[in-house]
């Protein structure tokens, strides 16, 4: 998930550099918006060192060439459309006048007006500021508009008054951007064993037979059970995907090392959700040199592989256990048995012939198997989105 951090010109700016470090402790990613005034309490550069990414500051690029100001132009509306929230901290009474009266003058106030995001706002000032009937005013604008104010607290100022203006803690706005996005800590004490992406299995030490696996489902799997407070150990084929930060990662090549290292961290998992796309063949035979053109032979004599998920199921030990089916005409019926005969407690089936639901997409359309017959239908969606349907699946099923 993407959170766009707005900072505006007040002397609370610098409490947002520690917002954005608990914020990526929830596994979310941040993309900074500074005001100029923002710029005048801290630098961008502290937010690019912290969050890794362009810190935004100007609405056009001031490099005067036609590319780049083409780019910035449109900028506002790409992250708008990229960001699953908009969190302001600390608001100025500025820029909560800009938002409750549509004034877009700057990259986050049209930020403001171009997304569809959840708001959350937390506003900090002088407490006279805070008391005058037009922010009052604003603040219940905006609050009638679905936006979520985390009101000041009570205190010392930086004025040198007393009252009500001071930031409100950190943990208050993170607690409310947690409540927004649905974020919850329902696997923490759980070890979730994920294994994802394809697997490579030699023919010699050129070639190999693999499949078309990106592992964007098993890595989002493994995002959305970090943020849910879960230990995670990803057992990962080769991919072109960077592990999630946090995460235990297990790299493998082989359809033989998928399941030693899989076998390895079993007995200390608690669920295990088996998402790559393990080889089902290898090359019996395969050569220790590099077969000549001339000498390919005319067939490969291939071999199965180890069922990996049925050698879990028959040793499962109470584990939860999560099958994933891909095919190409899936059938209900087929799949039920596949569910029981591999002594799973969910399988996650979908169909390589819909668009959008196959290898290599951002998005998925999954349908949820459970072991006394019924189907959930989860429609063609976002992978991470997905991902938070099957482990609300699964926390629903354990609990059962």
């Amino acid at each position: 998930m993407k959170v766009a951090l707005g900072v505006t010109g007040c002397i609370a700016a610098y409490k947002a550099a520690e917002l954005l470090r608990q914020l990526q402790q929830r596994h979310l990613e941040v993309q900074v918006v500074m005001t100029r005034h923002a710029q005048e309490f801290i630098a961008p550069l502290t937010f690019a060192a912290l969050s890794g990414q362009k810190v935004i500051t100007e609405m056009f690029d001031r490099s005067g060439t036609a590319s780049s100001n083409v780019e910035s132009a449109i900028e506002h509306i790409a992250v708008a459309q990229s960001i699953d929230l908009l969190l302001v901290a600390p608001a100025t009474a500025d820029i909560l006048g800009k938002f409750a009266h549509g004034v877009a003058d700057d990259f986050l106030s049209t930020l403001y007006l171009a997304t569809k995001a959840p708001v959350v706002i937390a506003p900090a000032m002088n407490c006279e500021m805070w008391d005058h009937p037009a922010v009052r005013e604003n603040v219940a604008t905006l609050q009638a508009r679905g936006v979520r104010v985390v009101e000041p607290e009570e205190g010392y100022l930086a004025c040198g008054m007393v009252g009500q203006g001071r930031l409100a803690a950190n943990d208050k706005i993170l607690e409310a951007v947690c409540e927004t996005l649905g974020l919850v800590d329902d696997f923490v004490g759980e070890t979730i064993l994920i294994t994802a992406g394809p697997t490579q299995e030699d023919i010699d030490p050129v070639r190999y037979i693999t499949n078309r696996s990106s592992g964007k489902m098993g890595y989002a799997l493994a995002e959305e059970a970090l943020r849910r407070g879960a230990q995670v150990v990803l057992v990962s084929g080769p991919t072109a995907l960077k592990p999630p930060s946090g995460v235990e990662f297990v790299p493998v090549r082989t359809a033989a090392e998928m399941g030693a290292a899989v076998k390895k961290h079993f007995k200390n998992s608690t669920i295990v959700i088996k998402a790559a796309a393990v080889a089902d063949i290898r090359p019996a035979h395969p050569s220790a040199s590099k077969i000549k053109k001339e000498k390919l032979p005319a067939a490969i004599a291939l071999e199965p592989t180890e069922d990996i998920l049925a050698s879990l199921g028959r040793s499962k030990d109470g584990k939860f256990l999560v099958g994933f089916a891909a095919e190409t005409g899936l059938t209900p019926e087929g799949t039920r048995q596949k569910l029981k005969s591999k002594n799973l407690d969910l399988l996650v089936a979908n169909d390589l012939n819909e668009v959008g639901a196959g290898f290599d997409v951002d998005t998925n359309h999954v349908q949820l198997f459970r072991l006394d017959g019924s189907v959930r239908d989860v429609p063609l969606m976002a992978k991470a989105r997905v991902a938070g349907k099957i482990l609300d699946e699964i926390n629903h099923l354990r609990k059962r």
